[in-house]
């Protein structure tokens, strides 16, 4: 859960173009708004290319390297569909 000082980051492997996105996620704001990272290729990012993503775009994890992993059914609630994992982490904006 996130406090008024921390947000949430999340990372998923994007439906159509097949490769990972970090963003994070700001209530408020439209999500074509919220600060995002898109990496090459379709591996799985290192715990610390996440981290220079979200340096870069401004942030870091609070809780250091912990990043929670859930699945999600994609389309609709079919658990025999296709599962699509979702990582996500606490960050705070890193002071300028």
């Amino acid at each position: 859960m996130s406090t008024p000082d921390t947000f949430t980051a999340q990372m998923a492997i994007g439906q159509h173009t097949g490769r990972w996105r970090l963003y994070v996620v700001i209530f408020g704001a439209l999500v074509s708004q919220w600060p995002e990272h898109v990496f090459d290729g379709d591996t799985v990012p290192s715990v610390q290319d996440r981290s220079q993503a979200l340096n870069a775009l401004g942030y870091t994890p609070v809780e250091g390297p912990v990043w929670d992993w859930t699945e999600d059914y994609f389309p609709g609630d079919d658990p025999a569909g296709p599962v699509r994992l979702i990582a996500s982490a606490r960050v705070r904006e890193v002071a300028s």
